[in-house]
């Protein structure tokens, strides 16, 4: 259901690009690019309509990673910013760890030619990650906590009463078979989520979009993307495996990953088993019910 501040169909055919292509001689390239634009839009101010996680006044931190997930998270958020019927505030932030080779000076560029506030942290997480990571296992659950800890630390000290992070349909997705396969929880990435501390209120606007969305935007924009060479490096991680089976599932079953993402929204606890959301212990046959149908004696054969 959409509230007062996003309503449920925020654009329309009218409304304007996200931002305004460069000249194309191809007018198919053309119709593509713009077709593209909007599906990114409309899936973002759905779930922006849907859970609420945009409201006037809000200030959102926006964290930029320098990949296409984070770089089109931005480049949305702005559209949606020009147009909304409400004002909101964007602070785009870069956490640098400090990793050998990273091209300091690339977003800080790209960010002010743009226009947008933004904030670049200095933390040498990165020599951390290397020291508390045992040898063989991945950078990403110590990285990850440690990248968390620095941003969300920040984002109390501006005052900002939103973080959005980059995370898609396809993360959620395969964030929920992998904790089912080797975690033994039925758990995935929620689009909204208050921090443990309280703090922070986290929120997902790319929940709806599809990964092979972002990355053709993110080729047709021509972001500079920086890669993450500090687990990129790394080979037969878990999720990998995971993303795999979605893509073939992509090209065999259509239609079967979105399925499984709208299923997250559609739980029926008392067809599971978790005995905290359902209270199985109390299901007893309803008596009054059950003197209603006639005990039927069962043939005898000789």
């Amino acid at each position: 259901m959409a509230h007062e501040g996003f309503p449920g169909r925020l654009f329309t055919a009218n409304s304007p690009p996200l931002c305004q292509p460069t000249p194309m001689d191809d007018r198919k390239l053309r119709y593509d690019f713009n077709k593209l634009g909007k599906r990114l839009r409309r899936d973002v101010s759905r779930a922006i309509a849907d859970y609420q996680l945009i409201e006037a006044g809000d200030r959102v931190m926006v964290c930029l990673s320098g990949g296409k997930d984070s770089y089109t998270l931005l480049d949305v958020l702005l559209s949606l910013q020009r147009a909304a019927p409400i004002d909101f505030e964007l602070i785009a932030v870069n956490l640098d760890q400090k990793q050998p080779g990273f091209p300091e000076d690339v977003l800080p560029s790209y960010l002010a030619a743009l226009g947008v506030p933004f904030h670049i942290l200095e933390r040498d997480t990165y020599s951390i990650v290397r020291r508390l990571t045992p040898e063989g296992k991945t950078f990403c659950p110590v990285c990850s906590r440690l990248r968390r800890g620095q941003l969300y630390g920040f984002a109390a000290q501006i005052g900002a009463t939103k973080v959005a992070l980059g995370h898609h349909l396809d993360d959620v997705v395969e964030t929920l078979f992998l904790n089912m396969f080797f975690g033994g929880r039925l758990k995935a990435m929620p689009p909204k989520l208050k921090s443990d501390d309280g703090r922070n209120i986290l929120i997902r606007p790319l929940y709806y979009c599809r990964e092979k969305d972002i990355a053709r935007w993110a080729q047709t924009r021509e972001f500079p993307i920086i890669p993450c060479n500090l687990c990129g490096s790394q080979e037969n991680l878990q999720r990998r495996v995971i993303k795999d089976m979605l893509t073939q599932w992509d090209r065999t079953e259509p239609g079967r990953v979105e399925n499984i993402a709208r299923s997250l929204a559609n739980i029926a606890p008392s067809q599971l088993a978790d005995r905290t959301l359902f209270d199985f212990a109390s299901l007893h046959r309803d008596a009054a019910a059950s003197m209603l149908i006639p005990l039927q004696e069962s043939p005898v054969y000789e």
